[in-house]
């Protein structure tokens, strides 16, 4: 099996590295190793999610660390060589682009409970910045040693076929609607998508904060910070959502769903 090195901490905003024996250091944080058996995420932990108690215990065999990143730090930047998928164990996450004019594009988000790093498995160099918007933790699982534990387990195999298809189609999917839909749409899909995935896995679906900014939400979106604050206030007099700050209590999702219609009305 190919075994990972040791993952370290860097200072703030700065990405987590690989190759240096972080224990040994001052002031490090030494990853611990994680077993997949006995993980308490292990029923909704994408690589694990599905397989038997012999099979987790086969995956034990692979070398996961677990790096711990405070906010602002980087998981990985733009050009990275590519090693790992993450898993996330508890946090949120952003990724981001770099344009052609120098600005950054917020161009997703990620929760506990889902992956991290699939941008990279066919140019195996990352093509996006992955930042932590809170503190977070999460399992770096070697990609070598995935496939080769994927080569003896075909369930494993057809799982991870399934989660990248389904990644990429509910991307695109997202994308195609964002570009054909006006702000009230873009604002109620954004909702609604952060509703689902927290239902997904395990979470409130109802009652969450939100770890992006106005800014970073309108980048993500494509709308004016202005146009988001309002949008939010009018879905809150319409009674379909609380807001307070960044807490959320959506009261109608059934209503959302029903703003994503005005459009072709």
């Amino acid at each position: 099996m190919a075994r990972s090195a040791p993952v370290r901490i860097v200072p703030a905003r700065r990405r987590v590295q690989t190759g240096s024996t972080a224990a040994s250091e001052p002031g490090k944080v030494a990853p611990l190793r994680t077993r997949c058996s006995t993980c308490n995420l292990r029923e909704l932990c994408p690589p694990c999610c599905g397989l038997t108690r012999s099979e987790r215990d086969a995956a034990d065999l692979m070398v996961i660390n677990r790096p711990r990143l405070r906010r602002g730090e980087s998981l990985y930047r733009t050009g990275d060589r590519f090693t790992s998928l993450y898993a996330i164990r508890y946090g949120f996450f952003k990724t981001t682009a770099v344009l052609e004019n120098g600005r950054d594009q917020v161009t997703g988000y990620t929760i506990t409970g889902e992956i991290l790093g699939m941008d990279a498995i066919g140019s195996n160099r990352h093509t996006c910045n992955a930042i932590a918007l809170e503190d977070s933790g999460v399992c770096a699982i070697p990609f070598a040693g995935l496939q080769a534990l994927a080569h003896q387990i075909p369930s494993l195999q057809h799982h991870l076929r399934n989660m990248m298809s389904h990644e990429i189609l509910r991307e695109q999917g997202v994308m195609l609607l964002l570009g054909s839909m006006i702000a009230d749409e873009r604002l109620a899909l954004f909702l609604l998508d952060l509703s689902r995935r927290f239902a997904a896995h395990g979470q409130s679906p109802s009652e969450f904060n939100l770890r992006m900014t106005r800014e970073e939400i309108g980048s993500y979106l494509g709308l004016k910070l202005e146009t988001i604050s309002r949008t939010l206030s009018k879905f809150q007099d319409e009674g379909l959502i609380v807001v307070q700050q960044k807490f959320i209590r959506i009261l109608d999702g059934a209503g959302l769903e029903r703003v994503m219609g005005r459009g072709q009305d």
